[in-house]
């Protein structure tokens, strides 16, 4: 709903409430799947259980480094290609998870559109 001065007006605490929920739902998800992926690369090409598996794919997706160095070429291609996407993956999904308080932040301070004409005094 728009108030008196053309604005929409925040939405009311439960529907931010839902909001956070749903992209905290989406990036738990996300991490599952980051893991999974992670533990099925390393237990195919390096043979480890699944628990190192685990441990591993853990440590590069949290950004603290691999704990088992890779012996074979399809280990090592593999540990690089997912620690690249790691980095890309942790940085993709604070930004779903974080976007309702960006937006909310946004919406407060009224952060003026591109198609808003500057104000007197404005820079531009």
């Amino acid at each position: 709903m728009m108030d008196g001065a053309g604005h929409y007006r925040l939405a009311d605490r439960q529907v931010f409430r839902r909001r956070l929920i749903g992209t905290g739902r989406i990036g738990l998800a996300l991490i599952a799947l980051s893991l999974a992926i992670g533990i099925a690369g390393y237990a195919i090409t390096e043979q480890l259980s699944l628990v190192d598996a685990f441990l591993n794919a853990a440590m590069i997706l949290s950004g603290m480094g691999p704990l088992h160095e890779p012996k074979t070429v399809a280990g090592k291609i593999f540990a690089g290609c997912y620690a690249l996407y790691s980095g890309f993956a942790v940085l993709g999904i604070a930004a779903i998870v974080f976007s309702p308080v960006i937006h909310r932040l946004f919406h407060r301070f009224h952060i003026a559109d591109t198609d808003e004409k500057p104000r007197a005094g404005d820079k531009t």
